[in-house]
């Protein structure tokens, strides 16, 4: 199997620059350490295998600043919607935003890489809809399993990019969020978050 040029970017890339490009696809200090700790990755597989197995020892207290990581992402949203539609979804969304965070405590998050673009509004409020009903502990494992599909498309992303792109920029100087620039939304031309421009 050939080798992918972007993942031989990140396996050798200095500890600091590999940490800050994997803080854009999960917000957890110790996750992003942790798999730059164990880098050479032998393939993108070994890495997302990895990241997931990491992402499972996040303590309560690390899968919380993950979330608050989220709120620092601003995908665009599908230009195939309509002006009027989207008003109206965003409308919508800002009320199901605060209602979730008034009862959770912490920015909702949903993957949705395997939703067609034009679905991606109806799925994201149909599913803080129906996740408003779950108890905080449900909830909590719901949110970092999401958290967790989100890590594995974005790091896909982020290696694939890495071929033919810089890294992403140095992370914030609070030193955890993602950048509103990083690689997430890149080859998929769909949001992986649910926060859509306002």
């Amino acid at each position: 199997m050939p080798r992918l040029p972007g993942l031989e970017r990140f396996n050798t890339a200095p500890a600091d620059v590999a940490e800050s490009a994997l803080l854009t696809c999960c917000g957890s200090l110790r996750w992003a350490r942790r798999l730059t700790a164990h880098r050479p990755f032998p393939d993108l597989e070994s890495l997302i295998a990895a990241a997931d197995e990491a992402a499972y020892d996040l303590t309560p207290d690390e899968v919380h600043q993950a979330l608050a990581a989220e709120s620092a992402h601003q995908p665009e949203t599908d230009s195939h919607i309509p002006p009027t539609a989207l008003r109206t979804a965003q409308t919508a969304l800002r009320a199901a935003h605060a209602a979730y965070e008034s009862r959770f405590g912490h920015a909702f998050v949903i993957c949705l890489d395997d939703v067609a673009p034009e679905e991606t509004l109806d799925q994201l409020l149909a599913g803080i809809r129906s996740r408003l009903n779950n108890d905080p502990e449900d909830e909590r494992v719901q949110a970092a399993e999401e958290l967790r599909g989100l890590a594995r498309g974005r790091i896909s992303r982020l290696v694939h990019r890495l071929g033919t792109s810089p890294f992403p920029q140095d992370r914030p100087a609070e030193g955890i969020g993602p950048r509103p620039d990083s690689p997430e939304s890149v080859d998929s031309g769909r949001p992986d978050s649910p926060y859509v421009p306002v």
